[in-house]
């Protein structure tokens, strides 16, 4: 038995070899340098590590290339970081592990074994995260006190200015709705439709892919009060000029891009809200024909977020969710499409369930807001993430510059 069972286990060591490798000819340089970055090296095994990994995430591009870009950054990241004596804490990773794996709704636990059925080894995820960790640090500490905004910044991003004006913005949407067999080329169509800056351009794209009711339109969106988008995305649309794209931004099930044809200051204060209330009745069918003709025919039957309870009755608890939250708490692609509504208006361009489902959205009413500390708060935060993530980069593509990289 014992021998049968080290048998069992070199066979095992074998194949999991010519999986990884595609024959034993390779698993020899398998640790060998593909890429060297300041004379330290990226093996082999990492890029493969990292391309399934990234894989698995559905990362937007191609995985092969984003790997290695990847690989690159993180060599330079640790670098400067090793410089600065940046090394975080074991809690600290563990912690960065929870909370990365929270985005998928997973225990650390179940994202690790989730990775291992794909291939991937907990050391890459730790890994990975360990470096995002350091980085994020050394960047705070480099360029935060150059990257708090001003006051009146922070009134620009509230739309609401010292002299009681504020700022709207005219913009223009495309809303790809993706699953399990497109999102590669979704992804990819993102990409090359966010490197336009022509407005006829954009629209073309959006009458031909965009699954929102602005597609007959071109995908123009009518002026909107900057504080009626999603905090986050504000400080986005505002970084743009006129006829510029935003980068693809993942929502639940789709892809966005906005571009930005103009934007003006207004005499009237932009409104800002302490909560949004709105509510979702879930269609089997996703986008199919015939769970569009049901949206249609419940649009022509109710007025109110009330009358949704009648269309639910007798169904499942779960078919209708109706709730009043902050912005701050709204998921983003709901946010976005609450943001173009008037009470009791509806909106049928998002799904969920890998979009099996067709997400009936009805906004119910807005609070306005009351305390404006937190608005501020909620702004001045998102200037500032704006303004470090741009030094991130910029620094790191100095970074880059500067090294002596040669990839084999």
């Amino acid at each position: 038995m014992q021998q049968y069972l080290m048998r069992l286990i070199l066979a095992c060591a074998a194949a999991l070899t010519l999986q990884l490798t595609g024959g034993g000819a390779m698993a020899q340089g398998l640790f060998s340098p593909a890429i060297t970055v300041n004379e330290d090296a990226v093996t082999f095994y990492e890029l493969e590590q990292r391309e399934r990994f990234l894989r698995l995430l559905r990362a937007p591009g191609n995985p092969s290339e984003l790997a290695r870009q990847a690989l690159i950054e993180d060599q330079l990241k640790r670098q400067v970081t090793r410089e600065a004596d940046i090394v975080p804490t074991e809690q600290e990773v563990l912690e960065g592990m929870d909370e990365f794996a929270a985005r998928a709704n997973l225990s650390r636990e179940e994202f690790i074994q989730g990775l291992a059925g794909g291939g991937v080894s907990e050391e890459t995820f730790r890994d990975f995260v360990e470096i995002g960790i350091a980085w994020r640090e050394f960047v705070r500490a480099r360029f935060l006190s150059r990257a708090r905004p001003s006051e009146s910044e922070i009134d620009r991003a509230l739309g609401s200015g010292g002299g009681g004006g504020g700022v709207r913005v005219l913009l223009s949407e495309i809303i790809m709705p993706v699953n399990p067999n497109n999102i590669d080329t979704v992804q990819a169509r993102a990409e090359r439709i966010s490197q336009l800056t022509s407005t006829s351009a954009f629209s073309a794209e959006a009458r031909r892919y965009s699954a929102t009711a602005t597609r007959g339109n071109g995908g123009r969106m009518n002026w909107l009060p900057i504080t009626d988008l999603p905090a986050q995305l504000r400080p986005v649309i505002l970084a743009l000029a006129p006829g510029e794209v935003t980068s693809p931004l993942s929502l639940p099930n789709a892809i966005a891009l906005f571009q930005l044809r103009d934007i003006e200051e207004t005499d009237a204060a932009a409104p800002t809200y302490s909560a949004i209330e709105y509510a979702a009745y879930y269609i089997p069918g996703g986008r199919s024909e015939a769970a569009l003709n049901t949206a249609a025919s419940i649009r022509a039957r109710v007025d109110t977020c009330d009358d949704l309870y009648g269309i639910a009755q007798g169904q499942p608890e779960e078919v209708l969710d109706r709730g009043s939250l902050p912005p701050s708490e709204i998921p983003q692609d709901i946010a976005v499409e609450l943001a173009k509504l008037d009470d009791g208006e509806v909106s049928t361009a998002l799904t969920r369930s890998n979009g099996q489902t067709l997400v009936f959205l009805m906004l119910c009413g807005r609070t306005a807001e009351i305390n404006q500390d937190t608005s501020r708060t909620d702004a001045a935060n998102a200037l500032t993430q704006q303004r470090l993530n741009f030094f991130s980069q910029s620094y790191l593509e100095q970074l880059r510059a500067d090294a002596v990289i040669v990839e084999q």
